[in-house]
């Protein structure tokens, strides 16, 4: 992992938009990092955090089971900025009172600012009201003592609150969400007039500072990457390989769930247009044969990912001496994978959690601090082709989890030639590069049908589009008629088994992108 003189950490106590803080101050170039609110504070001053961030959350801190940070956060003489539920926790660790409040407030607002210095530098001052997002059925009732209150909106007589001596901030809108139209100007405030950040954090120093460490970590070791050809591997890929030269060998394993005739095509490419030591595997059977019979969406992913290991270490011990294998997490994989408050995580993804104790590798994830979007810049800042890089994400286990219930060679097949269908029209109708990600997917239910006057009893196929900046969150795209009917009518006519197609018009959250 690459290492940054100046971080923000924000503390994550179960916001849908936690996420969203640590976008916004990336944005401004300053590095920052959610972390659970478990830190244990040790841990916490050891990143020498240059600010300190609360984030939202849906319980309240007079449960008996609320989630609390370590009280003794408010003794490193740091900036802490607490939102939302960051707010009334910090008021209610340092002594103030919160209660349920009469009138909840969700969505816009009107705030009214009474103190403008420092939080609200530059923003006019009462009697202007600014709109905000609120989101919050508790109120802060009685400040902590040494704070006085900043701004107020009609349901929140302490819509923010500022301590007289030290760098304690609290707010109860959010200012990371676009709603919130100064929401920019109080993060910009607190990360550069209060933490005395610099913007310095970009593609071009993330690249330096990370293939430094990659020579660091790897020294004259062999490393493995497992490429799949998808954006995430590629690029993880192009990085390490600029890193250590030919001490990488790439490994492409054929799962049998990719897409129709995508695994020759990701080996063309690479061996067409780079000096990559590249191996391939043709693990077709070897995939099949573990998720016989597997239906459980979460065993699905946990075979896959298990198998892909097994056959790395097969070919590392082919290969001799190799020490670390490369994968292309991201830091949305990381983030749902994360076990909150004792709660089972969103989903488990193949390329976070370690490896087995048994495979002598250690990991090299040199995008594990990364968004998509910032994993795409990055790709073109190493000089792979436009078309590698914004290609529509494609998950680890492909077509494994597009598939509801068993996985078979027949069912693949359906789901294949639908694949097909929908990427070739959405190509042609110029809405590929339009949406964040466009797919079929394969549901565990047959319907009846008429075809030729004779009744049928067949497949369904979903479709699934969605806009979206980093995965995190999305709404479903709102295709053309015309463009669902044409897809309809080609799978239905040319993809035997298939008799209806719905579309997916459900957003992340509450659904994800993909079905499993």
């Amino acid at each position: 992992m690459a290492t940054h003189t100046q971080k923000i950490i924000i503390l994550d106590f179960g916001s849908q938009t936690t996420q969203l803080i640590a976008r916004r101050i990336r944005e401004q170039k300053v590095y920052s990092e959610i972390h659970p609110y478990t830190l244990p504070l040790e841990q916490l001053q050891a990143m020498q955090p240059s600010g300190i961030i609360l984030s939202g959350g849906p319980a309240s801190v007079y449960d008996a089971d609320a989630p609390l940070s370590d009280p003794g956060l408010f003794e490193l003489g740091l900036p802490v900025l607490g939102i939302c539920y960051g707010a009334q926790l910090m008021t209610h660790q340092l002594g103030g009172t919160v209660e349920r409040a009469e009138k909840r407030e969700f969505g816009k607002a009107e705030l009214r600012i009474e103190k403008a210095e420092p939080i609200f530098s530059g923003l006019a001052a009462a009697p202007a009201l600014h709109q905000v997002w609120m989101s919050h059925g508790d109120r802060i009732a009685t400040p902590a003592p040494g704070f006085v209150v900043s701004a107020t909106s009609a349901h929140s007589p302490a819509a923010a609150l500022q301590h007289m001596d030290k760098p304690f901030f609290a707010v109860q809108f959010h200012p990371e969400v676009a709603h919130t139209t100064i929401g920019i100007d109080v993060l910009r405030n607190f990360i550069f007039n209060l933490c005395d950040c610099v913007p310095n954090w970009t593609i071009s120093s993330f690249i330096d500072s990370t293939i430094a460490s990659i020579r660091t970590q790897v020294g004259d070791g062999q490393v493995l990457c497992a490429l799949s050809g998808g954006v995430d591997s590629s690029v993880t890929a192009a990085l390490v390989h600029r890193a250590i030269g030919e001490q990488l060998t790439c490994i492409h394993v054929n799962n049998g769930l990719m897409r129709s005739g995508e695994s020759d095509a990701v080996i063309r490419f690479f061996r067409g247009q780079s000096t990559f030591h590249l191996i391939d595997v043709d693990a077709t059977d070897f995939f099949l044969e573990r998720l016989k019979g597997i239906t459980e969406p979460e065993e699905k992913r946990k075979r896959i990912g298990y198998g892909f290991i097994e056959i790395f270490e097969q070919e590392a011990k082919k290969l001799g001496e190799v020490s670390y294998l490369a994968q292309g997490t991201l830091y949305p994989d990381v983030i749902e994978s994360v076990v909150f408050r004792g709660k089972a995580p969103i989903k488990s993804h193949h390329n976070v959690g370690g490896l087995p104790e048994r495979m002598h590798l250690a990991l090299i994830e040199p995008l594990r601090e990364l968004f998509k979007d910032e994993v795409r810049l990055l790709g073109l800042e190493l000089g792979l082709p436009r078309e590698a890089v914004f290609r529509q994400p494609f998950p680890g286990p492909g077509l494994g989890i597009r598939i509801m219930g068993e996985i078979t060679a027949q069912r693949l097949h359906v789901l294949r030639q639908a694949d097909v269908i929908v990427l070739e029209e959405m190509k042609a109708s110029g809405w590929y590069d339009k949406v964040w990600q466009s797919f079929a997917v394969l549901l565990p239910i047959q319907t009846v049908g008429v075809m030729g006057d004779g009744r049928t009893y067949e497949h369904v196929i979903a479709l699934r589009a969605v806009d979206s900046r980093d995965a995190m969150t999305a709404d479903w795209s709102q295709l053309p008629y015309e463009l669902l009917g044409r897809i309809s009518n080609r799978i239905i006519s040319e993809v035997r088994g298939v008799n209806r197609v719905v579309y997916d018009i459900s957003s992340k959250p509450p659904a994800t992108i993909e079905w499993e």
